[in-house]
């Protein structure tokens, strides 16, 4: 009995599940949509009774035409794998589109691989036009663009050609049970040579009335010729497959069943024809066998291994985050706590009683400032009146005066000042000079 490792279990369980199933298609309700800074998306896909996990990766989701939202049903094509580190089965998703066209697409590839299968494409079945085109009919809308093109023109052309129309409603719940009414009284009353089934363009929607297989079936039968001429040059319906011949839009039908037309380009239509069912065909097969070799290369190519090692490195990121903002959070109440410890013990109820004595200090100093002035300047008033009673100045007012020589010395003894002296005479108004003799 061989006893395996998880590791090892877990690749065998991946390998067996990528062989097995390859690429699916499938559709689902988004749920859990995260885009993380690494560009790659996770998301999960739900219905009513189960879900998967999904990963797509950059290098594909920079190609997808919509961004996944919670809630929106979509369409997916993935690889089934299993994201061997935690043994998740999960999807790798290649490419995404919304549900509502994608579903019509894929239906629309569906049916046509089956009918391709059953031969109902095969250029050996399909009948050439006839030479003598006397009477045609053509099935769509009698109110529409379309019927209106092909009278134009097969009048311009050739106004000799009877057309009988076989009105339909050709859009809508009502236009496929209607089409199967028309075209089976066209059968039963089998008068005409050629058989147009025609419509102007539209969405895939619009046309999808000509991709029902009961109407393709239906053509594939009739007892005629029939062209499908259905939408714009760009637009394939599963009729333009199984219709004896295909015209791009419904003038060209109206040309082609017209005389002027000559059998050179009436062969080259057909080749035209064959040459782009061929390269359908070819296109098809190289396309299913790409996709077999790209099966083969991603089950060997380094990049799986890249895209868990990407995913493992996402969800340890996510854990970090997650981790940092507990700490963040610890550091936040920490702050908070010491913030409203410094505020109890904050100075500002100190300063505030200080301001308050300072003010009030302010308020009695000026008073006392003002008291202290008015008494100094009384004193002042004071001492200079006193000052004046011993002033010199008065003693010049009674007739006195004050003699200096040219250094400014007094002179108070005539030994002091010889003969010649220059002497300064200082008198109560004004000033002497002199010269002792």
């Amino acid at each position: 009995m061989d006893i395996y490792s998880v590791s090892k279990l877990n690749n065998d369980i991946r390998l067996a599940l990528e062989q097995q199933f390859g690429n699916v298609w499938l559709v689902g309700e988004v749920s859990n949509f995260a885009a993380p800074g690494s560009g790659h998306w996770y998301f999960t896909l739900k219905d009513d009774k189960a879900q998967i996990r999904c990963a797509m990766f950059r290098g594909n989701n920079q190609r997808a035409k919509i961004r996944p939202q919670n809630g929106v049903q979509v369409l997916v094509r993935a690889r089934v794998t299993v994201y061997a580190p935690r043994g998740d089965y999960q999807l790798i998703v290649e490419h995404i589109e919304d549900a509502g066209q994608g579903l019509l697409q894929q239906q629309f590839e569906q049916l046509k691989v089956k009918l391709a299968a059953e031969g109902l494409f095969a250029n050996e079945r399909k009948r050439p036009l006839p030479t003598d085109i006397r009477r045609v009919g053509v099935v769509t809308s009698p109110t529409g663009a379309a019927i209106q093109d092909i009278l134009a023109v097969m009048k311009r052309r050739d106004p000799n050609v009877e057309v009988i129309i076989y009105p339909s409603a050709v859009q809508g719940e009502a236009a496929i049970p209607q089409l199967k009414h028309m075209l089976h009284s066209a059968f039963v009353r089998n008068e005409v040579d050629v058989l147009i089934v025609s419509r102007g363009g539209g969405s895939i929607e619009d046309l999808w009335c000509f991709n029902d297989e009961g109407v393709a079936r239906m053509l594939v039968d009739a007892p005629m010729p029939v062209i499908s001429a259905v939408g714009h040059e760009i637009d394939f319906t599963i009729c333009d497959f199984v219709a004896d011949l295909r015209a791009p839009t419904p003038s060209a039908a109206a040309e082609v069943v017209t005389k002027d037309r000559s059998q050179t380009l009436q062969q080259l239509q057909s080749l035209q024809q064959r040459l782009m069912l061929a390269q359908q065909r070819k296109l098809t097969h190289s396309a299913q066998r790409f996709q077999h070799l790209q099966v083969r290369l991603q089950q060997q190519h380094p990049q799986r291994q890249l895209q868990q090692q990407a995913q493992r490195a996402d969800e340890l990121q996510a854990r970090a985050t997650r981790a940092m903002q507990v700490q963040l959070q610890r550091l936040i109440q920490r702050q908070n706590y010491f913030q409203s410890r410094l505020q109890a013990l904050h100075p500002q109820k100190d300063l505030d009683r200080c301001q308050r004595r300072l003010s009030d200090v302010q308020q009695r100093l000026n008073p006392a400032i003002e008291r202290l002035l008015k008494q100094k300047t009384e004193q002042q008033r004071s001492l200079m009146q006193a000052l004046n009673i011993v002033s010199p100045l008065n003693t010049l007012d009674r007739g006195y005066a004050i003699v200096r020589d040219n250094n400014g010395n007094v002179i108070r003894d005539s030994q002091q000042a010889p003969p010649g002296t220059e002497l300064a005479i200082r008198l109560a108004k004004g000033e002497l000079r002199a010269k002792a003799e």
